[in-house]
C-alpha cells in the first residue's frame, strides 16, 4: 500500500485528516527504491569491491511498526487546552522502509526509512519544527528487551508557502547481534516520536565552559 497525500489548506481540516491518514496506517516495504532511490551511494567502490557477507536463509528483516501512541507529534498554545483550533503544528508519520545487511560475523544491520507530514496549525508560524523519532529493535517476546535503539532530531521547514510538508528520513544503520533462531520472529524495529528522551538528552548535555579571561599584557 502506498499512500496519496491530497494537499489540503491550513486549519482545522488539515489537522483534522492529519492523525486517520498518518497516524491510523503505516506502510512497510522490504526495500528502499521505491520511497528513496538507491540505497548505495553512486561512486562508492567499496560497496561494489567488497563482497557481503550473506544473511541466513532462515532470517528475516524485522518489520517496522509504529509503536501505538507515539504516531503523531503536536504542539498547542495551551498544554491543558489540545484542540485543533488552539494547534501551532501536528506531524505524523506514514511510510517506512528497512533493509538489513550482514556487516561482520554474528551482526546484522538495519537501515530505516520513514515518511511523514508536518501541517501547520491555526496558532502555528513558519519555520523549523524539531521533529524527534525514535527508533528501536526490540524482542517483542516475553518478557519483551530493547536490543538496540537510537533517537534522531529530524528538521522539517515550513514557509508560509508551504505549510502542509511532506518530510523523509533515513536513519544511521542499527547495528545488532544476530538473534537467535528460535527468536527470529519476534523481532520489531519500533518507530515514534520521543519527545520525552529528546528533552533528556538536552538535560544530560554539558553545560558549556566558560571562556578564559584573557590576560593583560603589562607594559614596562
Amino acid at each position: 500500500m502506498r499512500f496519496q497525500f491530497r494537499s489540503v489548506r491550513r486549519g482545522v481540516v488539515a489537522l483534522a485528516l492529519l492523525s486517520p491518514l498518518l497516524g491510523a496506517c503505516s506502510s512497510s516495504m522490504s526495500s528502499f527504491s521505491s520511497m528513496f532511490g538507491s540505497g548505495t551511494a553512486a561512486g562508492d567502490a567499496n560497496a561494489t569491491a567488497a563482497a557481503p557477507l550473506a544473511l541466513p536463509n532462515d532470517f528475516e528483516c524485522p518489520s517496522v511498526m509504529v509503536r501505538s501512541g507515539a504516531a503523531t507529534l503536536s504542539s498547542s498554545i495551551d498544554a491543558s487546552d489540545e484542540t485543533a483550533t488552539g494547534l501551532r503544528y501536528q506531524v505524523g508519520l506514514g511510510n517506512t522502509a528497512r533493509e538489513c545487511r550482514m556487516v561482520a560475523p554474528g551482526v546484522v544491520s538495519v537501515k530505516i526509512g520513514v515518511q511523514g507530514r508536518a501541517i501547520l496549525g491555526p496558532q502555528g508560524t513558519p519555520g523549523t519544527i524539531d521533529v524527534p523519532i525514535r527508533f528501536a529493535v526490540v524482542y517483542d517476546g516475553v518478557p519483551p528487551r530493547t536490543i538496540a535503539t537510537r533517537l534522531d532530531r529530524v528538521q522539517v521547514n515550513v514557509t508560509q508557502e508551504n505549510n502542509n510538508v511532506q518530510f523523509s528520513h533515513v536513519a544511521e544503520p542499527i547495528e545488532f547481534p544476530l538473534p537467535k533462531r528460535s527468536e527470529m520472529d519476534q523481532y520489531v524495529v519500533y518507530i515514534g516520536f520521543d519527545a520525552v528522551g529528546a528533552q533528556q538528552n538536552e538535560r544530560k548535555k554539558p553545560a558549556p565552559r566558560p571562556a578564559k579571561p584573557k590576560r593583560q599584557m603589562s607594559q614596562g
